[in-house]
Order: structure tokens, then sequence, then C-alpha cells
């Protein structure tokens, strides 16, 4: 069976999708149709093709970086966790032999939302592995599995040091992965674009839709600094290879206040008028 892929996500649908549909995925507000219209691809003719090739890079002891070049869809970057067991934090589309050979065994892989699902059967499958998303999440899905596992709740610990966060925001599934041991066991959490790594570093952010530019609401992004400021972490890793290297925990903190301020004093602007 020759699944579509869309070009513009990078995510992979059913058999019950034909090449004169539209991604669900990128008709949502939150992603968007390329303005040259939808097309398709897929995973046999990415391989064939030559042009592909995903590579996998030590960040750290026991962390590894997966990144597939040239860019793909939109190319974020997943991330082997390898603790007491070895967990995929979320996916990128391209897969081949090499790919599969250079990681070796992996025990589960866990998604942060439904923007980096890519092929992610193909890998479970591949990798013969459960595949965790939140329940909140399961509408998402776009091509059903059996390995798929979804979770509910706030919490889930997938090992002794690997606990996923349910936190919401840009979906409401949304969910970053706590590595409790990972830098010296000062602790990292890998957050997909759940939270985003600005440029200076030192800050992040929050949004509903990055493409559209659309912020998540003050509320929202209270409830999330709320539940992350009792998770301990000294590093952030995000989708996009940007990294906070140190006290990422105090940087949640002030750029949530940054951010709510920011809101709010647009609030007062407009009630001046």
């Amino acid at each position: 069976m020759q699944y579509l892929i869309c070009t513009t996500c990078g995510v992979q649908m059913d058999e019950n999708v034909t090449r004169d549909d539209v991604c669900p995925i990128c008709t949502d507000e939150r992603q968007y149709v390329n303005p040259n219209g939808q097309s398709w691809t897929t995973l046999s003719d990415m391989i064939s093709s030559g042009m592909y090739q995903t590579t996998v890079t030590e960040e750290q002891p026991g962390l590894q970086s997966l990144v597939t070049t040239p860019k793909f869809g939109i190319g974020q970057t997943a991330y082997l966790v390898m603790g007491t067991k070895r967990i995929l934090w979320d996916c990128v589309t391209y897969l081949d032999q090499t790919v599969i050979d250079a990681l070796g065994q992996i025990d589960a892989m866990a998604l942060s939302h439904p923007h980096y699902y890519a092929t992610q059967v193909e890998w479970a499958e591949t990798f013969g592995i459960p595949l965790y998303i939140h329940e909140a999440d399961q509408e998402w899905v776009t091509r059903p599995s059996k390995q798929i596992v979804f979770w509910s709740g706030d919490q889930l610990a997938l090992s002794e040091d690997v606990i996923l966060h349910r936190i919401g925001g840009h979906f409401d599934g949304a969910t970053v992965l706590e590595w409790t041991t990972g830098n010296d066991g000062r602790g990292i959490l890998l957050t997909g674009d759940i939270v985003r790594v600005v440029a200076d570093r030192a800050w992040v952010s929050f949004m509903y839709s990055y493409p559209n530019l659309i912020p998540l609401p003050a509320t929202t992004v209270a409830e999330m600094a709320s539940v992350l400021k009792d998770v301990r972490f000294n590093q952030i890793y995000d989708a996009f290879h940007k990294i906070v290297v140190t006290d990422a925990n105090a940087a949640v903190a002030r750029s949530a206040s940054r951010y709510i301020a920011a809101l709010n004093g647009h609030v007062k602007e407009r009630e001046r008028r």
C-alpha cells in the first residue's frame, strides 16, 4: 500500500486519501495549505528519488537528534532519548534502512502534537514499538495502527526517567517530555514547539499557530507555566534544534510572565481607546 504524504506538513494519510483530497492537518487554522496547491508524495518515492537523508547526531550523552535534509515538510527535529529505555520523541517523515541501522533498538515513541505525526506508523510498525499519543488529539490521527496507545490524564511515565506531561496550548493534547536524568541529572525538557525557544535562546514562547501568527490566550499560557513550574529541568530542546542550555525552568517562567503581560497590556490599550 502506497500511503500518501502531504508535502507541506509531512504527515502520512491512510488508504482512503487520494491525490484529489486536501490534507486535513493543513486545512486546520494552525497550519496552512501551500499557496501553490495541495501536493502529495509517498515514502517509497522519497527513497527512490535519492534526494533525502536523515542524519542522526549525538547531542550529548544519551541524546541523539534526527534531522532530514534537504528540509521536508515542516522541517522539525526528532530526538532519541537513551535512558533506562530508548524513547523516540516526535517524528520525521523520511525513514530508510540506513536510518533504521543507525538507530538500533527503540523501545517506544511519543508525540508532542499532530504536526509532527509524520510517518509515525511506519516507524512504530518497523520497530515494533508502542506509539504514545494523548487521547485529546485522537481525532487528528490520519493513519490508524494497533501500535498507537492513546493515553489519558496529565502525566504518563514511559520509563524510570522519562515522563510525558500534557500541558495543552498549541493543541488540546499538546505534550512535552521530561528526561529526569538528562544533562548529568539536571533534567532536560523536549518540547516540540509546544514551548518554542526564541532567537536569543534565553527565552521561549507559546503559540496557537506559528505560521499564521495566532497567539494563545493569557489564561492558557498561565496554565502551561503552572504545570511546568513543578517540573525540574535545566535544558530545553525544541523541534527546530534550538536549545536553552541552562536554567531553562526559570526561562519558561519569566517568558510566560512576559507573554501574559504583553497580552494584558494590549487589552488595556484597547480599553483606553
